[in-house]
């Protein structure tokens, strides 16, 4: 069994040091474990610290691309390497290494395809209230949309199984951390929560640069992940929504007319047919969206399939890539 141990990296050759120092040599249940630094185009010298802090593996990309697109190429690499479960971590030394082998245990026991660190937010001291007050509150959001429930949807820490790892398509920019526990639900993976404690801060956090930052970046991923995976049920809601509305309105004609008191109500008869017209087209847009999708699905078992004949390993000790040439 070989456990790698992934770090998305962005310019930081002044943690990694530490960061990598506390990394497990030898965790139980694994007879291999290994590092691999993800250097996101770097314009410091990440890589070199990542090398000389004694870094299984780097994977280099030529220009920054973001810590979700970081993440996947991470898990491509992963993948390639062999790895039969992946922890993926933070370079700032946010989560704790000892935390590892406990991150690990559900996956080994069966339990568990996917286990994500629980922080806290709710009580973690060097988090702003409104830091806590938008996590918390992006959670129940993402907990409603994936389908089962989240206590902390941004924690970056978290363990994974190679098919899991297979199945992970990450399309967002921003975070993988919202997308992938969407699409875990979609995809009925067994995800679990591990209560951890976390370091205090080393840096700012880049991701939670301001609060309209955070907003728009986390509503449009999950927004997206949403109308992919579930898209008949959001247009569908609308649809009846707008239907409702319409049906109100003309009831209420409906019951002037009756009176002898609609003649002058022609506008709430036209305002109730714009509401059911686009009702119903909102219906056509969520079953053309739906189809859309399926064969989205059908593309995504096909690259699944090509990414596990890819990463099949035989004879994987043979033909692992050199350090540093991924």
């Amino acid at each position: 069994m070989k456990l790698i141990i992934q770090i998305p990296c962005f310019n930081e050759a002044e943690i990694l040091a530490k960061t990598l120092m506390q990394m497990p040599k030898a965790v139980e249940g694994f007879d291999v474990v290994e590092t691999l630094i993800i250097d996101d185009g770097s314009s410091d010298n990440t890589a070199r610290v990542a090398r000389e802090s004694g870094a299984d593996h780097i994977v280099h990309l030529t220009r920054h691309l973001g810590l979700a697109q970081a993440f996947s190429h991470g898990l491509d690499a992963c993948l390639q390497l062999g790895a039969d479960v992946i922890v993926n971590t933070d370079a700032d030394n946010q989560y704790r290494a000892e935390d590892i082998q406990k991150l690990v245990k559900p996956i080994l026991d069966g339990k568990a395809e996917m286990v994500i660190g629980d922080r806290g937010v709710n009580s973690v001291k060097h988090f702003p209230i409104h830091k806590r007050a938008l996590q918390k509150l992006g959670s129940r959001v993402v907990s409603a949309t994936a389908g089962f429930p989240i206590p902390d949807a941004t924690s970056g820490f978290r363990a994974l199984t190679r098919e899991v790892a297979l199945e992970t398509m990450v399309l967002s920019n921003y975070s993988y951390t919202l997308e992938t526990l969407i699409q875990a639900g979609a995809r009925k993976v067994r995800v679990s929560f591990l209560p951890i404690e976390t370091n205090p801060p080393e840096r700012p956090s880049r991701l939670f640069r301001s609060i309209r930052n955070y907003l728009v970046n986390s509503s449009v991923t999950i927004m997206r992940s949403f109308t992919m995976y579930r898209s008949l049920r959001i247009f569908t809601v609308i649809s009846l929504l707008l239907i409702l509305v319409g049906v109100i309105i003309g009831g209420r004609f409906i019951f002037f007319y009756l009176r002898g008191e609609g003649s002058g109500m022609v506008q709430s008869l036209i305002l109730a047919a714009v509401f059911l017209i686009v009702g119903f087209v909102t219906f056509l847009i969520g079953l053309i969206a739906d189809l859309v999708s399926f064969n989205r699905k059908i593309l995504e078992e096909v690259l699944i399939r090509l990414r596990r004949r890819d990463s099949s390993t035989p004879s994987q000790s043979d033909q692992q890539p050199p350090k540093d040439q991924l």
